[in-house]
């Protein structure tokens, strides 16, 4: 799979080191940066990470910002994208089973590397169930059709 990465600075140095976890589960990596501590805007990261999934360059997405809560905001503004901030195994569960969760967004204050890892891991295992979750996600669809 081909996942886009993005943080802010309060998020690079943990997106440093999921990008490598990634990188050894097998999995191919764009990195969009922030690279340093040096203060920067997290929508213009959200945005490219975004955009990235939307256009179909890459599968997936992975946000990390102070909190994951800003990160998600403006990552869901991209049309095509479910984002949500994940603080559990079982929420990261849950968004694929039940949302096809597209980007996830993970708190790099709130979270340790271990926790965030393994919240990484069960996001990329778990596959969308599909069935009458596909049907919730069509009307997702439909609202957000409707507001562009």
């Amino acid at each position: 799979m081909k996942i886009a990465l993005g943080a802010d600075h309060a998020g690079y140095l943990l997106k440093d080191r999921i990008r490598q976890f990634v990188k050894d589960c097998g999995h191919q990596v764009i990195d969009e940066g922030t690279n340093t501590s040096d203060s920067v805007d997290y929508p213009d990261y959200a945005r490219k990470v975004a955009e990235d999934v939307a256009s179909g360059q890459v599968e997936r997405g992975i946000l990390v910002c102070g909190s994951g809560i800003g990160m998600a905001i403006a990552a869901n503004k991209v049309p095509g994208i479910r984002a949500a901030n994940i603080v559990s195994n079982y929420e990261a569960q849950m968004s694929r089973e039940h949302n096809d969760l597209n980007v996830l967004t993970l708190g790099a204050r709130i979270l340790d590397e271990n926790a965030a890892k393994q919240i990484v891991q069960v996001w990329l295992t778990t596959p969308f169930s599909g069935g009458r979750h596909s049907g919730r996600l069509e009307k997702i669809h439909e609202i957000e059709q409707a507001h562009s």
